[in-house]
């Protein structure tokens, strides 16, 4: 089964922004903002998301993807 992967360190880059700087224009904590980067989180509420893609101008599509091999691509 594939998955959701998160690309907001691409497009944090791209946008030359830092976690600090994203973390206060979106209104979340640096430790929660740093897990979405990392995709150390299972869920993410569409205002969180619609925020990120405010502050980044930029589409989900822009920052999720889908892996359709999944985690165990490797095994």
């Amino acid at each position: 089964m594939g998955q959701i992967v998160l690309e907001l360190d691409v497009m944090m880059a791209r946008r030359r922004i830092s976690l600090n700087d994203l973390a206060e224009r979106v209104g979340i904590t640096n430790v929660n903002l740093s897990k979405i980067k990392n995709n150390k989180v299972n869920a993410m509420r569409f205002s969180t998301l619609g925020a990120i893609c405010e502050a980044l101008d930029c589409e989900p599509g822009d920052i999720l993807k889908y892996d359709p091999e999944g985690p165990n691509a490797a095994e």
